[in-house]
């Protein structure tokens, strides 16, 4: 059972730095989008042990990715593989403690963990034809080789990401949100070249992205 008038007053950690600023239309160049709050949960496991892989699917309804960069999208959660052992669930708020009750009740007696992270990160979409060119300049990653439904897990500038490519020159990116001033205004010095904007809800087109972001 989801708290709703929690997720109601949820806000951006970037709340107070984005209130003055005014929302715009999406522009050619750069666009920064955010949202009401998103369901992050932490699954580690032994990719080959039947068990475990078996218990998963069952809650997802398909297979877990198992190779480097690999993202599944499944109708509860994006499974972003991060290594050999871990994957990130990016999901509905709403839904978010059903898929974690679910997990948590397929996983029992199994070699696995599953940690609720909902209120330590928080994801922004980057878009537009200069996107690409943004990450590149705020972090070592090559991005021009990830390929269309793609995630990384890397460092931009002091501090760890996470990049999903959804489609070209589009991506998600997620980080904690302790550190989400320190990223904002590294974004906006980098972007200041190629002129952005803000939209401070989402406008995924990918269909997925779109539910899990509702």
């Amino acid at each position: 059972m989801v708290d709703t008038t929690l997720v109601e007053k949820w806000e951006t950690p970037l709340h107070v730095q984005w209130a003055e600023l005014n929302e715009q239309a999406a522009i050619d160049s750069v666009n920064y989008s955010s949202g009401s709050a998103l369901g992050f949960i932490y699954l580690r496991g032994i990719a080959d042990d039947k068990a475990f892989s078996q218990a998963v699917a069952s809650v997802l309804g398909s297979d877990i990715p198992t190779q480097p960069k690999q993202t599944v999208y499944t109708k509860p959660a994006a499974v972003l593989w991060l290594s050999p052992d871990e994957w990130l669930l990016v999901c509905s708020y709403a839904e978010k403690n059903d898929l974690l009750q679910k997990l948590q009740t397929a996983l029992k007696g199994v070699y696995a963990q599953v940690v609720d992270n909902s209120g330590g990160f928080m994801l922004m979409r980057i878009h537009g034809n200069d996107a690409t060119t943004i990450l590149r300049h705020i972090s070592p990653y090559n991005f021009e080789s990830l390929q269309t439904g793609q995630c990384v897990q890397t460092i931009a500038k002091k501090t760890t990401v996470v990049v999903v490519k959804v489609a070209e020159n589009d991506y998600a990116f997620i980080f904690r949100r302790s550190f989400a001033d320190y990223l904002w205004r590294i974004l906006q010095k980098t972007a200041k070249p190629y002129g952005y904007a803000l939209q401070k809800k989402w406008q995924f087109s990918e269909t997925d992205w779109q539910r899990y972001t509702a």
